[in-house]
């Protein structure tokens, strides 16, 4: 048996996880009331009768938030329903109603699915709306509430329109789990629904990690991961989870139901409470509101006003390069919105692979998005026409986004020029000669095979002489003379 696919030694164990990803949804105002729906504003300063649940006070659903809901569901390819707000009953100290309106047995949105770019499908239970929690700062301590020396409560974030995206339990590694809430982030941006900002509270992730031996149907007992705010944190803590439910299993202990909470300096997740069953928050229908029924014509309005989404631009991207759409240029393209570009490049005649390379290791950064199709693929011609190196091109880049000057000027100001096959020539000979007992390893190491220690040594050399060059060297003309010396003096 092969170990829990992406965590070493875990073998003749299969993990099985499902998420549930919260986002807050990019509307002007509150789900149930006009109060502005804004992020770092100062506590308590967002607030009415309605969203502070004071006596009398009554909901009216937010318009816009429908819509969104239903833009999510169908870019999901779930079936849009008509759909029925609950109370969902529980002690809830960042909500001052101590109840929250949700959806439970009749959500907007049911049974659809997410293909990742790997071509694997996740499913998608349902994506229903419900409203935001306020917010709990827990001063001293551990930073929990038990231990806390006292707690301070901003409720400007409570009543803010949320969706929360419930997958099946079709998730088996922690690498698939991040690509599916990157994945998912990507369309919630594409199509204007979120901004997703993990960093923010505005996208939010619940774990529902277990294990199970292989070949066994039946599920083992899930414990929920509450509120992961990173991808990063994703993996570490599905990890972590999976390495201690095999580790209880191993010594005949069982698995409790529970929630837990993730302690990212400790590298561990630590227990919340008991995990309550739907029974246990008494749902029963909202009586202030109405059933939501979105008309066939609204729904038609909606779906025609979806974008193009990232996996069919993905296919775009990658026919228009002769490459996979799992390609990580490709992908990374999609992912930072630079896909037009991109295509446009390669079809005013840039090398695909070079135009791809930039995007996803030199296009990081802000005003990428302003960077003009025709220049880039002048960029990628004059380096591999041989006017610039690879690492000319990248400084060149730089300040193209810098500047929106165009790379021949910027190139010609800098002093960027073709070095001489003999100049870099001469100048790999030198660095041979002063480096005696390197070169006689790098030669060495070539000999008996060991990869490692030649990588390192053609590092070694290659820093040398982009030293010496002045970084005018280019990088493949150097390894291909290291190369032939090697294969010369071997």
């Amino acid at each position: 048996m092969s170990a829990i696919h992406g965590i070493d030694g875990l073998d003749d164990w299969e993990l099985v996880v499902g998420l549930e990803v919260h986002c807050e949804l990019a509307t002007a105002t509150k789900l149930f009331c006009g109060c502005p729906n804004q992020f770092g504003d100062d506590p308590n300063t967002n607030v009415c009768p309605v969203c502070l649940g004071l006596p009398g006070s009554l909901p009216v659903l937010n318009h816009q938030a429908v819509e969104l809901a239903m833009r999510i569901g169908r870019a999901l390819n779930c079936t849009v329903h008509p759909s029925v707000f609950a109370r969902k009953n529980y002690f809830y100290p960042d909500m001052p109603k101590d109840y929250q309106v949700s959806q439970y047995d009749q959500p907007i949105n049911a049974d659809g699915w997410l293909d990742l770019p790997d071509g694997s499908r996740i499913g998608i239970t349902r994506a229903h709306l419900e409203e935001d929690t306020g917010k709990n700062t827990h001063a001293g301590g551990s930073g929990r509430i038990h231990g806390a020396d006292y707690s301070l409560i901003d409720y400007n974030r409570a009543g803010v329109p949320l969706v929360e995206i419930v997958s099946e339990p079709d998730v088996r590694s922690p690498e698939q789990a991040r690509t599916y809430v990157a994945e998912l982030r990507t369309i919630l941006l594409a199509i204007g629904a979120s901004d997703a900002k993990m960093e923010e509270g505005s996208m939010r992730v619940d774990a529902n990690v277990s294990v199970r031996p292989h070949g066994q149907a039946a599920f083992g007992t899930r414990c929920e991961i509450k509120n992961l705010n990173s991808l990063r944190s994703l993996v570490r803590a599905i990890e972590y989870e999976a390495r201690r439910q095999v580790d209880l299993l191993g010594t005949g202990e069982r698995i409790h139901q529970e929630t837990r909470h993730w302690d990212e300096e400790a590298g561990r997740t630590r227990a919340g409470r008991s995990k309550e069953e739907a029974e246990d928050y008494r749902y029963f229908q909202e009586p202030d509101l109405v059933p939501v029924a979105p008309g066939a014509d609204w729904l038609a309005r909606v779906e025609a006003a979806l974008p193009v989404l990232p996996a069919a631009r993905r296919e775009t991207l990658a026919g228009a390069a002769g490459l996979a759409a799992t390609h990580p240029g490709v992908v990374m393209a999609v992912d930072r919105g630079l896909d037009d570009l991109a295509r446009g490049a390669i079809a005013a005649g840039a090398d695909p692979v070079r135009v791809l390379t930039h995007v996803e290791h030199n296009l990081a950064v802000e005003g990428a998005e302003t960077l003009g199709a025709a220049a880039l693929a002048e960029l990628v011609g004059m380096e591999t026409g041989g006017a610039l190196t690879a690492t000319q091109a990248k400084t060149v880049l730089a300040d193209m986004v810098a500047t929106g000057r165009g790379p021949a000027e910027i190139a010609a100001e800098r002093g960027f020029e073709a070095m001489d096959t003999g100049a870099l020539e001469a100048i790999v000979d030198e660095a041979i000669a002063a480096n005696a007992s390197e070169w006689a390893d790098y030669v060495a190491a070539s000999a008996a095979g060991d990869d490692k220690r030649l990588k390192k040594l053609t590092g070694f050399f290659t820093g040398k002489i982009m030293q010496a060059s002045k970084g005018q060297a280019d990088g493949r003309a150097v390894n291909e003379l290291l190369t032939r010396k090697r294969d010369g003096a071997a």
